[in-house]
């Protein structure tokens, strides 16, 4: 019978996450009850060290060392609350892996998760950055969060309240201060698709069906992005920027071929990964061919660790393809991955 703490001290991390850098943590606590997380949360150890609630090891960029708390939720179930006509309201636990939820949700019929078919992590990982793709974001789908704050206590989110915006939210803002517990998602038994994107129509065939969606993105995503069972990578490692309309067009005129997105609030979004392969990062390494990380051959958009990196070289590259983009284009790039600030200890 599983406990419902597992705590280890001085726990490695390196295969916990996905870029696959080396890392040992103070502590590690895997949790496997709501009580339990409200047990390790109201403890000494939770009080006096930063805390650091992980996932998937998806989007991290962790040091060598961490003096904190590292609290992995490992809750388990996915359950239909009720149904409303057409639409239904599931509860997923927040240990529950993302892109085995998506397949789950077709199978039995409830339809709108489709297009983020294949992006690493878990459930309770998604909200935190506010996970998108092929034209639909998380808040599109969610119908509430179940967080736990840092004193033990429930709450009950809607989204208004959780603070989302692009690859960001209230989780994200406030690192360590809540641990999501379930995600509450409002679905639907007739689908209605989004199909934005020309690769995916094409790929999802004459008659596409919520099915076929999911899984020409999941070719169309593993055709561009590595395996991180294979290759260690964080997945996409820049936000796509944002600019004024008047910046998009001076860039425009200078480059004929760039892309750019309308917003809702008036900017206009451009594409981080082209950006990338114009100044020539693209299968390219830091330091030559030799180079721990680099940017995949496939995806300019991907930092890849080769192996042997440390988050000194990953860091040292993002900061030479930021400087080389801000060089070329006047446009900053910003990373997608979090970095546990104010939890290093590099003497630890």
């Amino acid at each position: 019978m599983i406990q419902q703490i597992q705590l280890n001290e001085h726990a490695p991390l390196d295969r916990l996450n996905t870029l696959r850098l080396p890392c040992k943590a103070r502590f590690v606590a895997e949790v496997y009850s709501i009580r339990a997380l409200s047990n390790i949360l109201q403890s000494v150890t939770a009080k006096r060290l930063p805390r650091l609630i992980l996932g998937g090891g998806s989007n991290l960029l962790l040091p060598n060392t961490l003096n904190a708390l590292v609290i992995r939720p490992m809750l388990k179930g996915i359950r239909l609350l009720r149904t409303d006509g057409d639409r239904v309201i599931i509860e997923v636990m927040a240990g529950e892996p993302w892109h085995q939820l998506v397949m789950e949700t077709i199978a039995q019929g409830w339809f709108g998760l489709e297009n983020l078919a294949l992006i690493p992590g878990t459930v309770g990982a998604a909200p935190v950055q506010n996970i998108g793709a092929y034209g639909v974001e998380i808040v599109d789908r969610l119908y509430s969060v179940q967080a736990m704050d840092r004193s033990g206590q429930l709450h009950d989110l809607r989204p208004e309240e959780c603070q989302f915006a692009y690859r960001d939210s209230l989780f994200k803002q406030q690192d360590g201060e809540w641990v999501i517990v379930s995600v509450r998602f409002a679905l639907s038994k007739k689908p209605q698709l989004v199909l934005g994107y020309g690769d995916v129509i094409q790929a999802a065939g004459e008659h596409p069906t919520p099915l076929s969606v999911a899984n020409a993105i999941i070719h169309i995503r593993s055709q561009k992005l590595p395996d991180p069972a294979k290759i260690a990578n964080a997945g996409s490692f820049f936000k796509n920027p944002c600019v004024s309309k008047n910046q998009f067009e001076c860039l425009k005129a200078e480059w004929p071929q760039i892309s750019g997105y309308p917003q809702a609030d008036g900017q206009v979004k451009l594409a981080a990964g082209w950006l990338i392969d114009q100044v020539g990062w693209k299968g390219r390494r830091l330091g030559g061919i030799t180079g721990r990380v680099g940017m995949y051959e496939k995806q300019a958009l991907v930092l890849v660790n080769y192996g042997g990196a440390t988050s000194q070289d990953v860091l040292a590259l993002s900061e030479a393809v930021q400087a080389d983009v801000w060089s070329r284009f006047s446009v900053r790039l910003e990373r997608e991955p979090v970095v546990p600030i104010g939890a290093y200890d590099e003497s630890a």
